[in-house]
């Protein structure tokens, strides 16, 4: 039987390991494990900018680092991005564990590397802004996520976590325009 990297590098139709009838194959663990390290980076990343934000930069003064290129604010954001939606904190954790929850039950489904990379900042920044919601005031759930970092192309204030989030859409848009696919289907149909 071929092992999934035959699979993936060329081995014959003839010689490849049947793929059960969901189309899942075996788990990969070096997918898995970069997805969990990813992730498990950008959490460690995000909270300790945080921790530093909270412990050095005051609250609401602009603090220029270079110039106006990038300014150093903090703020409590109760809400969605650019500040959307404040009334609706416990809304956005609901929706964020969700998310949590349906990355990892859908990680073992994911074949290459690149989207575990993908997942892995994807489930970092939800993880990230999620805990700020979980235990920052004013309450469990309804916390206020700490943003800081601002540059002038953008009119909102973010965060760590929230520069791994888009990230992850940005590589998810490049993925899906190159046709790469989750399970490397693609890669095999091409051969």
């Amino acid at each position: 039987m071929a092992t999934d990297a035959e699979r993936d590098h060329g081995a014959s139709p003839e010689t490849a390991a049947p793929r059960s009838a969901s189309g899942r194959g075996r788990v990969r663990p070096l997918v898995l494990g970069v997805l969990v390290l990813i992730a498990a980076a950008v959490v460690a990343a995000d909270q300790g900018a945080k921790a530093w934000a909270l412990a050095n930069l005051p609250f609401d003064t602009p603090v220029h680092v270079v110039g106006d290129l990038l300014v150093f604010r903090r703020v409590d954001n109760p809400g969605a991005a650019f500040s959307l939606a404040s009334g609706s904190t416990w809304i956005f954790s609901i929706i964020a564990v969700a998310v949590v929850v349906f990355l990892i039950a859908f990680a073992p489904r994911i074949r290459r590397v690149v989207w575990g990379v993908l997942f892995g900042l994807l489930l970092g920044g939800t993880v990230g802004n999620l805990l700020d919601r979980l235990t920052r005031p004013p309450g469990f759930g309804v916390g206020h996520v700490v943003d800081f970092i601002q540059i002038p192309l953008l009119p909102a204030i973010f965060n760590v976590a929230d520069m791994a989030i888009v990230t992850s859409m940005c590589l998810f848009v490049l993925l899906t325009l190159l046709g790469v696919s989750i399970d490397g289907a693609q890669a095999r149909k091409r051969r």
